[in-house]
């Protein structure tokens, strides 16, 4: 089998374990804010611009809603977020930041500085991984709609 794919030489599975070993880095930072993984990445958006839809939410973080659904109420449950019927459309349903979930974002910038500390890359090695994997993901992305 020499000519089998080798799993060291697969982008997807670098990727992958990127992806793995950050969100670990990022976890005792998480754990003490009392938040997971993509509810932080909820919260991100939020605390860029709120209020925000239900389906904005979903375009900016790619989830559909039966995934999102569930980290909005648990998000709720915590009283960092309310979700309110829009004033303009009542079929439109706005996902608005709490004091609490406002006060969270002092703290969550601890989370970035955490994994720039334990990358071992430089700030423009950093910005170049960034910006790399931003034109790979909408390759990508632009790859899988043809």
């Amino acid at each position: 089998m020499s000519d089998a794919p080798r799993l060291n030489h697969q982008v997807c599975f670098a990727l992958y374990s990127a992806s793995k070993a950050a969100t670990a880095v990022y976890r005792p930072v998480l754990d003490s804010l009392g938040l997971t993984y993509p509810q932080y990445l909820v919260m991100l958006v939020l605390w860029e611009e709120e209020p925000r839809t239900v389906r904005e939410l979903g375009a900016a973080l790619g989830l559909d809603s039966g995934t999102l659904s569930p980290l909005l109420k648990r998000l709720e449950a915590l009283g960092l977020v309310e979700r309110r019927r829009s004033q303009e459309d009542e079929r439109r349903v706005d996902i608005h930041l709490t004091d609490a979930g406002r006060e969270l974002s002092g703290g969550a910038a601890a989370v970035p500085k955490r994994l720039a500390d334990a990358a071992g890359l430089s700030a423009a090695e950093l910005s170049q991984l960034h910006s790399t994997l931003q034109r790979l993901t909408a390759a990508l992305h632009s790859a899988d709609k043809q």
